[in-house]
Parts: structure tokens; sequence; C-alpha cells
């Protein structure tokens, strides 16, 4: 593999307030959660199947992974998301299509790091509802709308970086 070219991406003003309502979605889903760790009963729901139910559970301090691991997966991918020149591209990296290639594939990881916040959010929402007895689990909905969330930006993004060569 021959080298990329390494470049410095300008954030339009679209890319930056994305990355603030990321770190505003961070901001909530640890307040959420601290805020209502105190009222959670002593077991909790900890894992869900794909219709879901909950299967498992586990102390209430269990809460406290889903904004970790939130938050380490956001704070992973804003710092991968600085060296664009090393993701896999369906097409050749040249430096004609390296910009446009670039700035594609940080926009496709900008939004799924605000996705997958909002994503471990709705599960931390849904997991004190549900050991609160406010409700079932997460919902019959739950995976159909994660999975959509998660592959309508890749599927679109892996189009628009195949027609830019």
């Amino acid at each position: 593999m021959k080298e990329r070219p390494k470049l410095k991406l300008e954030h339009t003003e679209a890319d930056k307030t994305v990355e603030i309502i990321g770190w505003l979605l961070i901001f909530a889903v640890w307040i959420l959660t601290i805020i209502n760790y105190q009222s959670l009963p002593d077991i909790i729901p900890t894992h869900y199947n794909g219709a879901g139910v909950a299967d498992g559970f586990g102390d209430k301090w269990m809460i406290l992974t889903l904004p970790i691991v939130a938050t380490v997966l956001f704070v992973g991918l804003t710092i991968l998301n600085k060296f664009p020149h090393i993701f896999n591209y369906p097409a050749e990296i040249t430096a004609d299509n390296a910009l446009r290639q670039y700035t594609n594939a940080t926009r496709l990881i900008r939004y799924l790091k605000v996705i997958i916040v909002i994503i471990f959010g709705l599960i931390a929402f849904q997991t004190i509802r549900h050991a609160n007895g406010q409700t079932e689990g997460l919902g019959i909905w739950f995976l159909p709308m994660t999975m959509g969330l998660i592959f309508i930006p890749l599927i679109y993004y892996l189009i628009k970086s195949t027609k830019t060569k």
C-alpha cells in the first residue's frame, strides 16, 4: 500500500455542531445515570434479548457501565477521527480524492459517535425505567431502531464514498 496523503481537515459549522451535540449528550447520559442512581433497586437489568426483554440482572452499580462505555467509545472515535489516512476505504485514496474521502469518512465517524451515545443513553433511560417498574424492557422497537440508526448512515456514506473516486 502506498503512502496516503495526510491532510488537515477544516471543520464546517455543521461538523462543529455535531461534535458539540455529541459532548452534550455524553454529559446528559452521565447526569441521567447519576441523578437516578440512588433511586435504583439493588438489582437491575443488565442485558436485554433481541425482543428488548431483560434476560440478565446484576448489581445497580452496573448502570455506570453504560455512560463509561459510551464515553470511552466517543473519546476513542474522536481520537481516531484525527487520522483519516489510516481508515479503510472502498476506493483507492489519491491526492485528487483524499480530501473528499477523508471528509466523508470523518463525517460518518462523527455521526456514528452521536448515534452510539444516543443508543447507550436510551439503554440507560429504559433500564432506569424498567428497574423502577415503569416499563417491561427496552421495547420491541429498540433493536430495529438501533440497526437503522447505525446502518442507514453507514450505507449512505459507503455509497457516497464509492461515487467519490
